[in-house]
């Protein structure tokens, strides 16, 4: 992956992450979900990165729309 890409938020549900990353897109901000949990057990962390242009806006949505 690019080394423009850059971690937003980390979580352990996976549907979270996906919503988020829907909520940012709408909201005109590029977003993709890495998922490095064990599939078997739902152990390990989700990532949602966003470009770094994107950062300050990416923050500034879940701040915005209190995800925490």
């Amino acid at each position: 992956m690019s080394e423009n890409w850059v971690k937003v938020y980390t979580t352990g549900d996976a549907f979270a992450a996906e919503v988020l990353k829907q909520g940012l897109i709408e909201d005109d901000i590029p977003a993709v979900v890495i998922n490095k949990q064990l599939s078997a057990y739902n152990i390990g962390e989700i990532h949602v990165l966003v470009n770094k242009v994107d950062f300050d806006k990416a923050i500034e949505y879940i701040v915005k729309n209190e995800i925490e």
